[in-house]
């Protein structure tokens, strides 16, 4: 088709729940979906086949996981309102307050759920300090020094999440800041939530690892429930961005594919961490290559100047009209695009099993406009 689109692969899809569901049954755990990733609604009849829970971090995604998954969230949200909160609560199985003051001034309202509160082990590997939790100066979570010896009674859980698509083995040296920092109250608790991260659908990710340390975990305290959230886990190269180039300009030398896609509002990742994509049948080269003969920075097609991520180099010299596919744009995508400059969203496709190409949701100006309303 000639307009953009997400093309989510149902084959790849279940490839990953599959493994998700068997690590939890080897485990003993419960793995849930972040929403935060990952939230095309039309996909959860899927989902519930291999999962039973989610997680939320709003009132509009708990409420997504209430009227469209059919259970209630696993909410944890760094600042709870009055005016949403009463709503949250009802859409919620668990919430999970990120500081003290937050519990006090909430917690009577939470009686009918499960309360958790999120915890820092003042521990994380993430190297992209835009995306780790526990950066000196962190909002997220509440360090051992501030916890009462003796946890409110209606206190059921911790939340801990200091991962971003991580192995299983900064997940074992994670575990041991977090026991050393907070065993100590475990007898108090009924769960244990160790958040996101965990990639464990990637190629080289050691599952039975993952698994030997949840059953360990589980020797040491078996009244402890352990739920897992990851989100890029689910959706992880599950299908691509398809583009076309609409012109190609030339400055000084370099050439720029502009595209029917923009980076700054569909693939956002690429300018805030930066995360350089996969381009199917290119190579990325060094700027100082940018010149030679077809190689291309890629722009995008909105009013940003710096709309635009580069060099590729491709076998041939590129065409209008032609596809340019980036690979692994399920997760942190969709949920992320935005309508700057009334750029149109591409089209959300399931490509089946049996290879037909399903459209999902096409966008247009109505989108646009509803966003100003």
């Amino acid at each position: 088709m000639n307009t953009p689109i997400y093309i989510i692969e149902e084959t790849k899809l279940r490839r990953n729940l599959s493994l998700i569901a068997e690590v939890a049954a080897k485990a003993d755990i419960e793995v849930i979906l972040a929403f935060k990733a990952f939230a095309l609604w039309k996909t959860f009849p899927i989902f519930r086949e291999y999962i039973n829970s989610t997680t939320a971090s709003s009132l509009s995604e708990a409420r997504l996981a209430f009227e469209e998954f059919k259970a209630p969230a696993h909410t944890y949200s760094p600042a709870y309102t009055e005016e949403e909160f009463p709503e949250i609560v009802k859409c919620s199985s668990h919430i999970t307050f990120n500081s003290l003051l937050q519990y006090e001034r909430f917690h009577e309202q939470a009686s009918s759920v499960s309360i958790g509160l999120r915890v820092n082990p003042e521990y994380s590997e993430v190297g992209t300090l835009l995306y780790n939790p526990c950066a000196p100066g962190t909002r997220f979570g509440i360090t051992a020094d501030k916890l009462p010896e003796q946890l409110p009674a209606d206190v059921d859980g911790f939340h801990c999440h200091c991962h971003c698509e991580s192995g299983a083995d900064v997940f074992q040296r994670s575990l041991v800041h977090i026991e050393e920092k907070f065993a100590k109250w475990f007898p108090q608790l009924k769960w244990i939530n160790f958040g996101g991260g965990h990639l464990m659908t990637r190629k080289d990710y050691d599952v039975e690892l993952l698994v030997k340390l949840m059953q360990d975990f589980k020797k040491r305290y078996p009244w402890l429930k352990i739920i897992l959230e990851p989100g890029s886990a689910f959706a992880w190269q599950t299908g691509p961005l398809v583009s076309h180039v609409v012109d190609i300009v030339e400055d000084k030398g370099i050439k720029t594919a502009i595209l029917d896609v923009s980076f700054t509002c569909h693939m956002p990742d690429c300018l805030e961490m930066p995360y350089m994509p996969e381009v199917r049948g290119a190579e990325i080269v060094e700027m100082e290559k940018a010149t030679e003969p077809m190689t291309y920075r890629l722009g995008g097609n909105s009013c940003l100047s710096g709309d635009f991520m580069g060099s590729w180099h491709f076998d041939h010299e590129l065409n209008i009209g032609e596809e340019i596919i980036f690979e692994d744009m399920i997760h942190y995508t969709t949920v992320k695009t935005c309508t700057f400059n009334g750029i149109s969203h591409p089209a959300i496709g399931m490509l089946h099993a049996n290879g037909e190409l399903e459209i999902l949701r096409r966008f247009g100006y109505e989108d646009y406009r509803n966003r100003m309303d």
